[in-house]
């Protein structure tokens, strides 16, 4: 489990990975992609139709139904998909989670953590989830 964001963002981050490795406007199925992907069938479920209401995702109903990327995977960016599913609390909050932790009244880790927050934002948001995902290396996203 990651140590920033919820297991739900992790598996929507993976999904959407998965996804942008699909030909454009391809539809895939629940039941393909948690099998790949080893996710749980109705958690992962519940948290596609969420990116669909975000926008990110467009779902299809029915046997010949699934999800697909809304947009094109060079426009969308790992920080939108975690923005959509955790919010983006991890660019403010404290590491150590000290609610007061600011400037004035810093944890331990404050200036180190402010600085290793901005950096992984700044990834999030520097590469398109297309980037990511041929970059992947993991079997189960070997292009399709």
């Amino acid at each position: 489990m990651s140590i920033i964001f919820s297991r739900q963002c992790e598996y929507a981050l993976q999904a959407v990975l998965f996804l942008a490795l699909k030909p454009e406007g391809e539809k895939t199925s629940i039941k393909e992609l948690t099998t790949h992907l080893d996710l749980p069938y109705h958690f992962a479920a519940k948290i596609l139709q969420a990116l669909s209401r975000k926008g990110l995702l467009s779902s299809f109903k029915g046997s010949l139904g699934g999800f697909a990327l809304k947009k094109s995977t060079d426009k969308i960016t790992l920080y939108q998909i975690i923005e959509a599913v955790d919010g983006t609390s991890f660019t403010k909050g404290c590491v150590l989670g000290f609610p007061d932790c600011g400037d004035e009244q810093p944890c331990a880790l404050h200036e180190q953590w402010g600085k290793m927050r901005e950096e992984l934002r700044e990834l999030l948001m520097s590469k398109s989830v297309n980037q990511f995902a041929v970059e992947m290396r993991k079997p189960q996203f070997n292009r399709k």
